[in-house]
């Protein structure tokens, strides 16, 4: 009988200590929630925020940018994205940029658009060493420029033989094997672009996924539009005074509202959401 008593003793004793253990646990959970301290990074506490730091971030710029002057002289290059191509009022992101960019001070006017439908690196890349095109180039002290998009997606014979989007086939290893030559001549691209211009702001356009409401095109192409955006937000961050503006997300749940009959190509308001990134990331 006192061996069974102790026992007893021993266990109300053992989950009265558990009992309290839990009770100051829980107090000390429910203080640190309500009231943390330590490292803010670290401990989830909520340092004071700035006004600069509480304002809507800019697409991804790297470097502080230099200002840009008052008077914008902009000329465009590259594929039909630049030119504008499923917009029917033909302005693209190009015109609808530099119509926004006037005011406030500020003026804004288009000297050449140079792009071309279908372009693809390997061919803008040999244009560059033409003397009028270098002309409209040097003129700018903003230059736009969209390429990339056929060098994976027509490059890769995607979209030859399919009369509708639902026939489109995908093998994921000819769209990564176009990656490391087109970024090769992505980086040449903006290097020439660079010489010939030492001083212009040069804008590169990131690369949306126009497939990836087709199931079958989802993955595989999100995989090869990000390595592409993350390997020209590598080489864009080299210049103090280029900038990558990003799309992917602009149309990544909005490809019914924003792409033209094509199933490619932006409508108006696809051109427009561009137009507004564009102008957010540079004013």
């Amino acid at each position: 009988m006192k061996s069974s008593a102790w026992i007893w003793r021993i266990t109300a004793s053992v989950s009265v200590i558990v009992t309290i253990v839990l009770i100051l646990g829980f107090v000390y959970a429910f203080k640190d929630i309500n009231n943390p301290q330590g490292e803010p990074l670290l401990s989830g506490g909520e340092p004071e925020i700035s006004d600069e730091e509480a304002a809507p971030a800019k697409p991804d710029q790297g470097p502080s940018l230099p200002a840009l002057p008052k008077d914008l002289k902009v000329t465009a290059i590259g594929d039909s994205l630049a030119k504008g191509t499923g917009d029917n009022s033909g302005s693209g992101f190009v015109r609808r940029s530099v119509d926004q960019m006037n005011g406030d001070g500020r003026t804004a006017k288009l000297l050449a658009n140079l792009a071309i439908n279908g372009m693809t690196t390997e061919g803008l890349l040999p244009k560059l060493d033409d003397k009028g095109i270098q002309y409209a180039l040097k003129q700018a002290n903003v230059i736009m420029l969209s390429i990339g998009g056929n060098d994976i997606f027509q490059g890769s014979d995607l979209m030859e033989e399919a009369t509708s989007p639902d026939e489109l086939e995908l093998d994921p290893a000819k769209l990564m094997g176009a990656l490391p030559m087109a970024s090769e001549r992505l980086q040449a691209i903006l290097e020439k672009i660079r010489l010939i211009n030492p001083e212009a702001r040069i804008v590169y356009v990131g690369l949306y996924h126009p497939f990836s409401d087709l199931e079958e095109l989802l993955i595989p192409g999100n995989i090869v539009v990000s390595a592409w955006n993350q390997a020209a937000m590598e080489i864009v961050n080299r210049d103090p005074n280029m900038t990558l503006v990003p799309t992917f997300d602009l149309f990544q749940h909005k490809l019914g509202e924003y792409l033209s009959s094509d199933h490619f190509h932006p409508n108006g308001a696809g051109y427009q959401a561009i137009a507004d990134r564009i102008v957010q990331g540079m004013l």
